[in-house]
């Protein structure tokens, strides 16, 4: 069977190209990854030091002509999480534009432009996207629904923790799946029962599996055009429609909480520590104890503001030292440095407190060991690079099962 063609964006250090490649089903043949805010371009750098500098573009992808992008089967990326509401704008023929700078329209751009646009989409996002924005929750969620719509995909989508499925850190993030209307799965969906393919027939069902019983299922219809949805979408409520999974087609949402069922092996963050291989920086200085410990711990206390306006501010109290017996908790980007903070691992060993190290974090993500290691990018921007990754094996998964589906 040959392999899918791939384009890649947002590709960061490559998350998603090792998950897919970790399969042998596709071939990545155009990235893009562009970081707006810095001179040097590190994320870049790393990627192409691993999988070569051919059809590898660091330009910002608002500025990339469609034209420059080869065909694919399949479009992937993990884009950035932005308020993506939509404006009517008279130069455009369309009528519709999406707000300056955000990246989803870039997407948008790209499959509306293609004479032959990908077949497949694979797409993801922090879970809040279902939720955003506060004040019309939901709201984003379905322009992305609803565009997509207009350009002839139907979507699957699931929120999936990795250490639900045995992997090493408590991840949750959205992953959704695109079906052009010109494919069997698009008629396989249309088709079906809408409940069974989210528990049993879907993709996401069959990568990783949910109990068979679904809460608060519903079904609505997004017909407005985009700009009304971007106007009044779920307007007042307190509630996003959008539960952990679904599926939308024809316009037509449907949607429901699912639970995980796994019962394999599980990989806790112990079973990733590099002990006796870690140098004495890493190591927590003993006079630095009391301040972790306050960190970490719970607060109830009067702080004031800038403008010395005081406040009450409490919080609860975190695991410290980090469980061993556990799977991870979410590492962020600010995991790097030295310094003490409430939301960086620290772990006890033999030898004292200490910090995880670039490596251990890499394993935390499934990447393999050193796959950041680059002249010139610290230990803190490869805790960075971390902290904005996915988790490997949750991308090989749902590639091994798409690709299993599509040539059924």
């Amino acid at each position: 069977m040959k392999k899918l063609k791939v384009i890649e964006l947002f590709a960061g250090v490559g998350g998603f190209r090792l998950g897919l490649e970790n399969t042998g089903n596709y071939e990545v043949v155009w990235s893009n990854q562009w970081e707006p805010s810095t001179k040097t371009q590190h994320a870049s750098m790393v990627y192409e030091a691993r999988f070569g500098g051919k059809n590898h573009c660091n330009t910002d992808i608002s500025e990339v002509k469609t034209t420059d992008i080869p065909h694919a089967d399949i479009l992937v990326g993990g884009f950035p999480c932005q308020d993506y509401s939509v404006a009517t704008t008279l130069q455009n023929s369309r009528g519709l534009i999406g707000k300056k700078g955000v990246l989803w329209w870039s997407i948008h751009r790209i499959l509306s432009e293609k004479t032959t646009p990908p077949k497949y989409l694979f797409l993801e996002n922090v879970d809040r996207l279902l939720k955003s924005p506060s004040t019309q929750r939901g709201r984003d969620f379905a322009i992305m629904l609803k565009s997509l719509n207009d350009l002839g995909y139907a979507v699957e989508w699931r929120v999936i923790n990795a250490a639900d499925y045995g992997m090493p850190q408590r991840r949750r993030r959205i992953f959704f799946l695109g079906y052009h209307k010109t494919t069997p799965s698009y008629k396989q969906l249309k088709k079906a029962d809408k409940k069974a393919w989210m528990t049993q027939k879907g993709t996401m069902a069959s990568a990783f599996p949910v109990n068979d019983s679904l809460e608060h299922y519903t079904t609505f219809a997004l017909t407005d055009d985009l700009v009304h949805l971007s106007e009044h979408f779920n307007k007042g409520e307190k509630l996003s429609p959008f539960a952990n999974s679904g599926a939308f087609i024809d316009g037509q949402v449907f949607t429901a909480k699912t639970t995980p069922s796994y019962h394999g092996v599980r990989t806790v963050l112990g079973d990733i520590l590099q002990n006796g291989k870690v140098t004495q920086d890493f190591f927590v200085p003993a006079d630095e104890y009391p301040k972790w410990a306050y960190l970490k711990g719970a607060k109830k206390e009067v702080r004031k503001s800038k403008s010395g306006f005081e406040y009450n501010y409490s919080e609860g109290a975190m695991i410290f030292p980090d469980a061993l017996d556990n799977a991870s908790r979410t590492i962020i980007t600010g995991e790097g440095g030295r310094s003490p903070s409430r939301f960086k691992h620290v772990v006890q060993t033999s030898k004292g407190l200490r910090r995880l190290t670039p490596i251990e974090l890499e394993r935390l993500n499934m990447f393999p060991d050193n796959h950041t290691q680059l002249e010139g990018i610290s230990d803190t921007k490869r805790a960075f690079f971390m902290g904005n990754a996915l988790v490997v094996g949750v991308v090989e998964q749902i590639g091994k099962t798409l690709f299993a589906k599509i040539n059924d």
